[in-house]
């Protein structure tokens, strides 16, 4: 396995979203290096992972973006119990809710009790969005908005690697900085963790905003996976319970840095 070797992982459990492979953002080989080099008994795919908004567009499938499709199916067959929670980019998948492709099963929702016994509710997040609720022009225009700032992070990314710099996200510095985008996000939190409360969960996993979380927010567990195109982010479940989000932006030889798996957060 080479220099990375040494960081091969196995987890109970993973969370994966926003991919949006089909986009020209999607860090596919990035997410490939993070998919050979971890490993867990289970995989959730919690949606957004084919950008359907883009490929209807523009279609675009590089091979690398096959090779993470395969990745996964590769996964379910070795034994990975793989569900995959549509989203609203690749909310086609709706279609077929209840049932399997390839061994992954196909869901609108999932529940998961942890090695602790926490029972974490599994969704997108796309349904208690209200711009996607009730004005699906105005997401569409934001969409436009969003895939200029990705295009713009990703050349300001090949100087910085120019520079033997890592990666770093301008696109998501630049998000956190609006107020209105703070507010949204903070909003979003709370109502996930509201919902959960309500279908009698201790904790809610979603992706959807594309900022990596894990916290507590009125003793409920509020975690969010992050995404694959700014952030590089997944959610993982330790063998003895415990969640982290793992950042692997600082990722090995694709950088010309030093391998990074950083722990943001942990929760029992």
């Amino acid at each position: 396995m080479g220099h990375l070797g040494q960081h091969y992982k196995t987890y109970r459990t993973i969370w994966i979203s926003d991919i949006h492979l089909g986009s020209k953002g999607a860090q596919s080989e990035h997410l490939l290096e993070f998919l050979k080099y971890n490993d867990s008994e289970y995989l959730y795919l919690v949606g957004d992972i084919i950008d359907g908004w883009r490929l209807t567009k523009k279609w675009f499938w590089p091979q690398s973006h096959n090779d993470v499709v395969q990745k996964f199916l590769k996964k379910a067959r070795k034994g990975t119990k793989i569900t995959f929670i549509p989203g609203n980019h690749d909310e086609g998948g709706r279609a077929f809710l209840g049932l399997t492709f390839g061994d992954i099963k196909i869901r609108n929702q999932a529940f998961h009790l942890t090695a602790k016994k926490k029972k974490l509710w599994i969704v997108h997040g796309d349904l208690f969005d209200e711009v996607i609720k009730h004005a699906r022009w105005l997401a569409y225009v934001g969409d436009s908005a969003y895939t200029f700032l990705l295009w713009l992070n990703k050349w300001f990314n090949k100087i910085r690697k120019t520079l033997n710099l890592p990666y770093w996200s301008l696109s998501q510095y630049i998000k956190l900085k609006v107020k209105k985008a703070v507010s949204f996000i903070n909003a979003f939190e709370t109502l996930m963790v509201k919902e959960a409360s309500r279908r009698g969960c201790d904790g809610v996993v979603c992706g959807h905003i594309h900022k990596a979380e894990l916290k507590q927010i009125n003793n409920l567990i509020y975690a969010n996976d992050g995404d694959w195109v700014e952030s590089l982010t997944a959610l993982v479940e330790h063998k003895n319970g415990d969640l982290e989000i793992i950042d692997w932006s600082g990722l090995g030889h694709l950088n010309n840095s030093q391998v990074n798996i950083s722990k943001i957060k942990e929760l029992a």
